[in-house]
Protein backbone atom coordinates (compact mmCIF):
# COMPACT_ATOMS: atom_id res chain seq x y z
CA UNK A 1 0.00 0.00 0.00
CA UNK A 2 1.36 3.46 -0.66
CA UNK A 3 1.91 5.83 1.63
CA UNK A 4 1.26 8.92 -0.06
CA UNK A 5 -1.64 10.61 0.80
CA UNK A 6 -4.63 10.71 -1.68
CA UNK A 7 -5.71 13.15 -3.58
CA UNK A 8 -8.80 14.71 -1.57
CA UNK A 9 -11.35 15.77 -4.71
CA UNK A 10 -14.66 17.43 -4.77
CA UNK A 11 -17.55 16.96 -7.32
CA UNK A 12 -19.41 19.52 -8.67
CA UNK A 13 -22.55 18.71 -11.30
CA UNK A 14 -25.98 19.09 -10.85
CA UNK A 15 -26.84 15.61 -11.97
CA UNK A 16 -26.85 12.64 -9.40
CA UNK A 17 -26.12 10.60 -11.85
CA UNK A 18 -23.40 11.96 -13.56
CA UNK A 19 -21.78 13.00 -9.27
CA UNK A 20 -22.59 9.31 -8.17
CA UNK A 21 -21.01 7.48 -11.53
CA UNK A 22 -17.75 9.65 -10.80
CA UNK A 23 -17.55 9.14 -7.28
CA UNK A 24 -17.73 5.53 -7.51
CA UNK A 25 -15.40 5.47 -10.49
CA UNK A 26 -12.77 7.96 -8.41
CA UNK A 27 -13.77 6.20 -5.31
CA UNK A 28 -12.23 2.82 -7.10
CA UNK A 29 -9.14 4.53 -8.40
CA UNK A 30 -5.50 4.81 -5.75
CA UNK A 31 -4.51 8.27 -5.49
CA UNK A 32 -7.99 9.98 -4.94
CA UNK A 33 -10.69 10.36 -2.25
CA UNK A 34 -13.77 11.89 -2.95
CA UNK A 35 -14.24 14.33 0.36
CA UNK A 36 -17.83 15.97 -1.05
CA UNK A 37 -20.06 16.18 -3.76
CA UNK A 38 -22.36 19.58 -4.64
CA UNK A 39 -25.08 20.05 -6.87
CA UNK A 40 -24.65 23.44 -7.46
CA UNK A 41 -22.03 26.21 -7.34
CA UNK A 42 -23.30 27.77 -3.92
CA UNK A 43 -22.52 24.22 -2.27
CA UNK A 44 -19.32 24.02 -3.72
CA UNK A 45 -18.33 26.89 -2.62
CA UNK A 46 -18.65 26.40 0.58
CA UNK A 47 -17.52 22.71 0.44
CA UNK A 48 -14.39 23.95 -1.33
CA UNK A 49 -13.84 25.89 2.51
CA UNK A 50 -15.11 23.42 4.44
CA UNK A 51 -13.11 20.47 2.82
CA UNK A 52 -9.97 22.13 1.31
CA UNK A 53 -9.57 19.87 -1.38
CA UNK A 54 -7.11 19.00 -3.66
CA UNK A 55 -8.93 18.70 -6.73
CA UNK A 56 -12.42 20.24 -7.92
CA UNK A 57 -14.27 18.36 -11.11
CA UNK A 58 -16.65 20.96 -12.30
CA UNK A 59 -19.74 20.88 -14.31
CA UNK A 60 -20.19 23.87 -16.30
CA UNK A 61 -23.61 23.89 -17.41
CA UNK A 62 -25.77 23.87 -14.20
CA UNK A 63 -28.94 25.06 -12.47
CA UNK A 64 -28.50 28.73 -10.42
CA UNK A 65 -24.77 29.85 -10.95
CA UNK A 66 -22.67 28.17 -13.60
CA UNK A 67 -20.03 26.50 -13.82
CA UNK A 68 -18.04 29.86 -15.32
CA UNK A 69 -19.39 31.81 -12.42
CA UNK A 70 -18.51 29.36 -9.76
CA UNK A 71 -14.90 28.92 -10.97
CA UNK A 72 -14.71 32.35 -11.08
CA UNK A 73 -15.79 32.52 -7.42
CA UNK A 74 -13.73 29.87 -5.95
CA UNK A 75 -10.72 31.43 -7.17
CA UNK A 76 -12.00 35.06 -5.78
CA UNK A 77 -12.15 33.32 -2.00
CA UNK A 78 -8.59 32.43 -2.95
CA UNK A 79 -9.26 28.35 -3.43
CA UNK A 80 -6.03 26.91 -4.28
CA UNK A 81 -7.20 23.90 -5.83
CA UNK A 82 -6.69 22.30 -9.38
CA UNK A 83 -10.17 22.84 -11.17
CA UNK A 84 -11.03 20.60 -13.99
CA UNK A 85 -14.14 21.44 -15.97
CA UNK A 86 -15.82 18.20 -17.07
CA UNK A 87 -18.65 19.38 -19.47
CA UNK A 88 -20.69 18.26 -22.85
CA UNK A 89 -20.26 21.71 -23.93
CA UNK A 90 -17.30 21.90 -27.12
CA UNK A 91 -18.54 25.50 -27.49
CA UNK A 92 -15.23 27.82 -28.54
CA UNK A 93 -17.12 30.70 -25.97
CA UNK A 94 -17.26 28.65 -23.16
CA UNK A 95 -13.52 27.26 -24.06
CA UNK A 96 -11.65 30.69 -23.89
CA UNK A 97 -14.02 31.55 -21.32
CA UNK A 98 -13.19 28.65 -18.57
CA UNK A 99 -9.35 28.97 -19.60
CA UNK A 100 -9.05 32.65 -19.01
CA UNK A 101 -10.82 32.39 -15.70
CA UNK A 102 -8.06 30.26 -14.53
CA UNK A 103 -9.41 26.34 -14.89
CA UNK A 104 -6.49 24.21 -15.13
CA UNK A 105 -7.98 21.58 -17.50
CA UNK A 106 -10.89 21.39 -19.77
CA UNK A 107 -12.64 17.85 -20.28
CA UNK A 108 -15.30 16.45 -22.42
CA UNK A 109 -18.25 14.11 -20.80
CA UNK A 110 -17.81 11.68 -23.55
CA UNK A 111 -14.26 10.62 -22.73
CA UNK A 112 -13.48 6.99 -21.89
CA UNK A 113 -13.60 6.70 -17.46
CA UNK A 114 -10.30 4.83 -18.00
CA UNK A 115 -8.98 7.95 -20.26
CA UNK A 116 -10.33 10.43 -17.55
CA UNK A 117 -8.54 9.27 -14.51
CA UNK A 118 -5.35 8.96 -16.39
CA UNK A 119 -5.84 12.79 -17.36
CA UNK A 120 -7.00 13.51 -13.79
CA UNK A 121 -3.61 12.10 -12.59
CA UNK A 122 -2.16 14.08 -15.29
CA UNK A 123 -4.04 16.99 -13.76
CA UNK A 124 -3.30 16.47 -9.72
CA UNK A 125 0.65 16.13 -11.08
CA UNK A 126 0.29 19.53 -12.07
CA UNK A 127 0.00 19.48 -16.20
CA UNK A 128 -3.09 21.11 -18.09
CA UNK A 129 -5.22 18.50 -19.14
CA UNK A 130 -7.68 18.59 -22.01
CA UNK A 131 -9.86 16.49 -24.17
CA UNK A 132 -8.71 15.87 -27.59
CA UNK A 133 -11.39 17.81 -29.21
CA UNK A 134 -10.07 21.17 -26.99
CA UNK A 135 -6.57 20.62 -27.80
CA UNK A 136 -6.84 20.31 -31.69
CA UNK A 137 -9.14 23.82 -31.13
CA UNK A 138 -6.61 25.40 -29.16
CA UNK A 139 -3.80 24.41 -31.44
CA UNK A 140 -5.68 25.41 -34.72
CA UNK A 141 -7.10 28.56 -33.10
CA UNK A 142 -3.53 30.30 -31.84
CA UNK A 143 -4.02 33.83 -32.14
CA UNK A 144 -1.81 35.33 -34.60
CA UNK A 145 -0.97 38.71 -32.75
CA UNK A 146 1.60 37.82 -30.31
CA UNK A 147 0.36 38.37 -26.77
CA UNK A 148 3.64 38.49 -25.24
CA UNK A 149 4.75 41.68 -27.06
CA UNK A 150 3.35 43.27 -24.17
CA UNK A 151 5.51 42.25 -21.55
CA UNK A 152 8.57 43.46 -20.46
CA UNK A 153 11.89 41.01 -21.08
CA UNK A 154 12.08 39.74 -17.43
CA UNK A 155 8.27 39.11 -17.30
CA UNK A 156 8.99 36.58 -20.93
CA UNK A 157 11.92 35.37 -18.95
CA UNK A 158 9.71 34.62 -15.56
CA UNK A 159 6.92 33.37 -18.19
CA UNK A 160 9.09 30.93 -19.52
CA UNK A 161 10.16 29.48 -15.87
CA UNK A 162 6.49 29.46 -14.91
CA UNK A 163 5.67 27.05 -18.00
CA UNK A 164 7.88 24.99 -17.09
CA UNK A 165 6.37 24.37 -13.84
CA UNK A 166 9.04 25.80 -11.55
CA UNK A 167 7.47 27.31 -8.47
CA UNK A 168 8.11 31.01 -7.25
CA UNK A 169 10.68 30.01 -5.16
CA UNK A 170 12.53 28.27 -7.51
CA UNK A 171 12.05 31.13 -10.22
CA UNK A 172 13.60 33.88 -7.48
CA UNK A 173 16.52 31.50 -6.67
CA UNK A 174 17.11 30.72 -10.59
CA UNK A 175 17.30 34.19 -11.28
CA UNK A 176 19.00 35.98 -7.92
CA UNK A 177 15.89 37.85 -7.83
CA UNK A 178 13.48 38.14 -4.14
CA UNK A 179 10.11 35.33 -4.09
CA UNK A 180 8.56 38.58 -3.59
CA UNK A 181 9.74 40.55 -6.73
CA UNK A 182 8.64 37.14 -8.63
CA UNK A 183 5.44 37.79 -7.21
CA UNK A 184 4.72 41.17 -8.65
CA UNK A 185 6.58 39.78 -11.89
CA UNK A 186 3.61 37.22 -12.70
CA UNK A 187 0.69 39.42 -11.15
CA UNK A 188 2.22 42.00 -14.05
CA UNK A 189 2.22 39.55 -16.21
CA UNK A 190 -1.32 37.97 -15.58
CA UNK A 191 -2.69 41.40 -16.05
CA UNK A 192 -1.17 42.20 -19.24
CA UNK A 193 -1.95 38.74 -20.80
CA UNK A 194 -5.81 39.55 -19.13
CA UNK A 195 -5.66 35.98 -17.67
CA UNK A 196 -6.84 34.52 -14.00
CA UNK A 197 -4.18 31.85 -13.60
CA UNK A 198 -0.79 30.86 -13.86
CA UNK A 199 -2.12 28.13 -16.11
CA UNK A 200 -3.93 30.63 -18.45
CA UNK A 201 -0.87 32.09 -18.85
CA UNK A 202 1.44 28.91 -19.45
CA UNK A 203 -1.65 27.91 -22.59
CA UNK A 204 -0.89 31.11 -23.78
CA UNK A 205 2.98 30.82 -24.30
CA UNK A 206 2.78 27.44 -24.73
CA UNK A 207 0.78 28.27 -28.27
CA UNK A 208 3.14 31.13 -29.00
CA UNK A 209 6.06 28.58 -29.07
CA UNK A 210 4.03 26.63 -31.51
CA UNK A 211 3.88 29.33 -33.88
Amino acid sequence: MSDTPAYRVLIVDDHPLMRRGLGQLLELEAGFELVGEASNGYQALDLASEHDPDLIVLDLNMKGISGLDTLRALREQNCQAIVVILTVSDNPSDIRALIKAGADGYLLKDTEPEQLLVLLHQAVAGQQVFSHQISQYLADNANTEDPLNELTGREKEILHLVAQGKRNKDIAVQLFISEATVKVHIKSLLKKLDVGSRTAATVIYLQTQDR
